[in-house]
């Protein structure tokens, strides 16, 4: 026998009281599946990385790791060259002023929020999956409500991507080597992920009522837009080449393969 279910008011036309959990027959599990995976497996990647405190400068060809800049403790030697404030300690990351930012950057970006709350919140899993939550409350409540702090994470997030650019133009002063095209893809990327924020592209022109009269701010608005259909891949893309860079840096300074040059 089937039993119906009243809609919420009273009125129209009841519906069947489904048991089961979706009627979806497809693989809808694996999308959020892969993203836990992924996102699980760098996010551990970067956690040891940071707090290994070793192979993460190549004195010879200036060749600083992302994950370590800019390094500011007294472990840093040589790849300091913003200072060194903070003592050296294991629980202290070499780049400690600009990693909690980066962190927040990610966390409260858009389309990370939308991967890893159906990945590992299950909030929903997929489209037309129940939650795997019984109240929601949205971002009102702590400590979902630091998702607002998203545009001031991404002023800080524009400031790290210049010195990631420095670092790339004090390594080219060595030569040119495989680090070096490494490094340039990087921050190319990094640029590019940067920029193609929801809220860079807001800033840009979200306020602006005739475009004709800003041509400057709708040039880069529309380049923007362009860039913002390609955040979801751009976000892949540089947890990518973060971990290539380092890892390739961390091959370098343990002395596990010499770096390809090309000039000098």
């Amino acid at each position: 026998m089937t039993t119906t279910a009243t809609r919420p008011g009273g009125g129209g036309k009841a519906r069947a009281a489904i048991a089961a959990r979706t009627l979806r027959t497809d693989r809808w599990w694996l999308a959020p599946l892969v993203t836990f995976i992924g996102l699980g497996a760098w996010v551990t990647y970067a956690t040891v990385r940071v707090f290994m405190h070793k192979w993460f400068f190549v004195e010879e060809f200036h060749y600083l790791t992302p994950f370590y800049s800019p390094c500011i403790t007294d472990a840093c030697g040589d790849a300091a060259m913003f200072g060194t404030p903070l003592p050296a300690f294991f629980l202290v990351p070499e780049a400690a002023f600009t990693l909690p930012f980066l962190l927040l950057f990610r966390l409260t970006c858009y389309y990370y929020r939308k991967a890893y709350y159906r990945a590992f919140w299950l909030s929903p899993p997929a489209c037309a999956v129940p939650d795997g939550h019984k109240n929601y409350s949205g971002e009102t409540r702590f400590p979902l409500i630091f998702q607002n702090a998203h545009r001031y994470a991404f002023y800080a997030a524009v400031i790290i991507s210049v010195i990631n650019t420095w670092d790339a133009v004090h390594a080219q002063t060595t030569g040119l080597g495989l680090g070096n095209v490494i490094l340039w893809v990087n921050v190319i990327m990094l640029w590019a992920y940067t920029l193609s924020c929801h809220s860079c592209r807001h800033i840009a022109g979200g306020r602006l009522k005739h475009f004709s009269k800003h041509p400057v701010r709708y040039r880069f608005w529309t380049l923007v837009s362009k860039l913002n259909t390609r955040h979801m891949q751009l976000a892949w893309i540089t947890l990518g080449t973060l971990a290539l860079t380092d890892f390739y840096i961390m091959g370098l300074a343990a002395d596990w393969y010499p770096d390809l040059r090309i000039i000098n």
